[in-house]
């Protein structure tokens, strides 16, 4: 096969066995792969070799408390939605050292990790701007996180374009999806139909045009791309959920003592699910821990939640003490004052914190029915 022009920007087509060529030019640039994998039930991101690894033939069932894995009527590996976890959870690790105390050298920081870089496969478009997010957290200020920064650089991105929507997603609400758009080196198209298993590649940058051209494909024709694009757009049809967002953080901040938030209280176990589960949040804690003859220390950073009582703690007591005050410090944050802090939504449509809540509350039906209230004064 002639190897086609691999410029960035170009679209090709690499068939399924091709697959496994383009793993092995990303692993033989010292790339870790993450990419998805069945695991405890669930389809979870962890460290893979092969296209043996992927959940081919796998689906999710989502909606609000309910999540399953069930058998597809075909081989699909990229067709289910995102599951219980996120890229974060290798960007932003769930615990971190940041220094060590010994008694006989004084204090050291915690140096940067000598790991190799992270080449992350089946990244959505959702995830994609909850990942711009992050960046924007931990890497656009006047101090960036050594811990993001040393996992962030240089990682290289393979994007899937979503072929179906999950029964919580509404990432076309918030305008992050199904397709993506920028922020990867390479993007898939998985085309299944009959007896067709082929990928439309997008190349997004320099580095996956050079991936590519180790990769036997061809260009794509017009029908190829017309195919991918009914699929995203199939997708986009289908939401499963929806959120008006005009307006919506002027919306939230005069209605800081809505009666809606006493009633979401009610079903809210505090547990803070939805936080650990979303792919933007980003608290932390920051603890000492000592081993017993006081010689050693370690200042150790893992994740928060705004649903605990500490995280709200200031001297003389909590802040935040009612599940009422904590749903809505989450939700206002989310939604409205990150707009203020970061310029964006918090909020990426991917539907974690809907499917992953045990008593399956909705942020989309949370948003609704405060503005539905605000639509009735504006009538009276």
């Amino acid at each position: 096969m002639v190897q086609p022009p691999t410029d960035q920007g170009a679209q090709l087509i690499m068939a399924l066995g091709q697959l496994d060529q383009l793993l092995d030019a990303i692993t033989r640039r010292g790339f870790r792969l993450i990419g998805p994998t069945v695991r405890d039930g669930a389809i979870v991101y962890d460290e893979i070799t092969s296209s043996a690894d992927l959940p081919a033939g796998w689906t999710d069932e989502q909606d609000g408390g309910t999540y399953r894995l069930r058998r597809r009527g075909d081989e699909a590996l990229f067709g289910y939605n995102v599951g219980p976890q996120s890229w974060k959870r290798h960007l932003f690790p769930p615990s971190s050292l940041l220094a060590r105390v010994r008694s006989e050298d004084g204090v050291s920081v915690a140096a940067k990790e000598e790991a190799d870089p992270l080449a992350f496969l089946g990244v959505r478009s959702c995830e994609l701007h909850a990942i711009a997010i992050q960046d924007r957290v931990f890497l656009g200020g006047r101090h960036q996180d050594p811990v993001y920064a040393g996992r962030r650089e240089g990682a290289f991105i393979v994007a899937v374009n979503c072929s179906q929507a999950g029964g919580t997603c509404f990432c076309v609400s918030m305008q992050t999806g199904p397709r993506a758009q920028s922020g990867f080196d390479l993007a898939l198209t998985e085309l299944l139909d009959g007896d067709r298993h082929e990928f439309l590649v997008e190349i997004g940058t320099a580095r996956g045009a050079e991936v590519m051209s180790d990769v036997a494909s061809r260009t794509a024709s017009a029908d190829d791309t017309e195919t991918a694009d009914q699929i995203t757009e199939r997708t986009a049809a289908s939401m499963g959920r929806q959120m008006d967002t005009g307006g919506i953080k002027d919306l939230l901040y005069a209605n800081l003592e809505h009666p809606r938030w006493e009633e979401v209280a009610s079903r809210c176990l505090a547990c803070g699910n939805c936080t650990m589960a979303c792919p933007t949040c980003f608290c932390f804690s920051v603890e000492n821990v000592s081993d017993l003859t006081g010689a050693e220390a370690e200042l150790q950073r893992s994740w928060d939640s705004c649903f605990t009582m500490d995280h709200s703690y200031l001297h003389g007591g909590a802040v935040r003490v009612s599940n009422r005050s904590r749903y809505r410090q989450w939700m206002t944050h989310k939604l409205a004052t990150w707009i203020d802090q970061f310029g964006s939504s918090g909020c990426v449509g991917c539907g974690r914190c809907i499917t992953w809540c045990p008593v399956g509350i909705d942020i989309t039906e949370e948003v609704a029915a405060i503005r539905a209230d605000e639509g009735e004064t504006d009538d009276a």
